[in-house]
């Protein structure tokens, strides 16, 4: 079955669904393995991999590769964050077609102007595009799909840009008549209220997506009973990993010996596991009993 139809029948279901967020093929495989419904390819965590802000300057192409990269390695569906499209409804219909072909089975896309701020910096200002302009993206990119599960999530960043309820309610009754297959609801507060009201308030018929980064006291049931469909654990990876990474350095750099090193690190075995190691060994053993049998190798 299709990645995204894996993903739509998913949000049909009557469970919330889990996605992790990743910035690379290995963080990727670390979402799938430990049990997570699907990946979320974040353009904050892609950005901070190459030490960039979050702020637009990466391109399309950038994102795409990590993604296509994901999708290859991984069996579970992989949810894009597209920024604001890389630009107007012609270049938003170019995403959709690159990433639907690279086999990703939803890209998410905001109505912020670009160049895009990232939505938690502190002082940030947070212009939105017209609900006319992202409406057009939102057509743009229905057109451009080919696959009808392929997924296309409008983000609306009403509440980031401090707009109110009724703004946000109002920019996703116009995405969701436009064709968007869900809403991001984004918030900035340090509780779910907001996003509870909102979620309260909206009628519309399309799944409610929510990233709770700034409110991690909210609980999975108390999301579920505000009919949220989709929780993305957008950026928890890279922070633990810059930390770990971080610490691990500074210990490194201080001590005389690797063995007097106290931050954690994984054995040796488990990077060979993730890398499929011994799988690899065990192909090169048939592939040389092969070549026995057919007499390319003495016995």
């Amino acid at each position: 079955m299709p990645k995204s139809e894996i993903l739509r029948k998913k949000l049909e279901g009557n469970s919330i669904i889990k996605v992790g967020g990743a910035f690379d093929v290995m963080s990727a495989k670390l979402v799938e393995n430990s049990g997570f419904d699907a990946i979320w390819s974040g353009s904050f965590a892609i950005s901070a991999t190459h030490a960039l802000p979050d702020a637009s300057i990466l391109t399309m192409t950038d994102f795409l590769n990590t993604s296509s990269n994901i999708v290859d390695s991984c069996k579970i569906p992989v949810i894009a964050d597209c920024d604001t499209g890389f630009g107007g409804p012609s270049n938003v219909a170019h995403t959709v077609k690159k990433f639907e072909s690279a086999g990703v089975a939803a890209i998410c896309i905001e109505d912020k102007i670009f160049p895009k701020q990232n939505s938690l910096l502190k002082n940030g200002k947070h212009s939105l595009v017209s609900e006319k302009e992202f409406v057009a993206k939102i057509l743009a990119a229905k057109d451009s799909k080919t696959n009808k599960n392929f997924m296309i999530i409008a983000r609306t960043e009403a509440l980031i840009a401090e707009l109110g309820i009724n703004e946000a309610i109002k920019r996703a009754n116009a995405y969701e008549s436009a064709g968007a297959d869900a809403i991001l609801i984004h918030s900035k507060k340090n509780t779910p209220d907001e996003i509870f009201e909102f979620s309260d308030r909206w009628n519309g018929n399309i799944p409610l997506v929510v990233v709770p980064t700034t409110y991690p006291t909210v609980e999975l049931s108390e999301l579920i009973q505000n009919h949220i469909k989709m929780v993305i654990f957008a950026n928890q990876t890279l922070r633990v990993a810059y930390s770990a990474m971080n610490n691990l350095l500074k210990e490194i750099n201080n001590s005389e010996r690797i063995s007097d090193v106290t931050q954690q690190m994984s054995s040796m075995e488990e990077i060979f596991d993730l890398q499929k190691m011994y799988e690899i060994k065990d192909q090169e053993k048939t592939i040389e009993e092969d070549l026995k049998k057919m007499g390319y190798i003495d016995e």
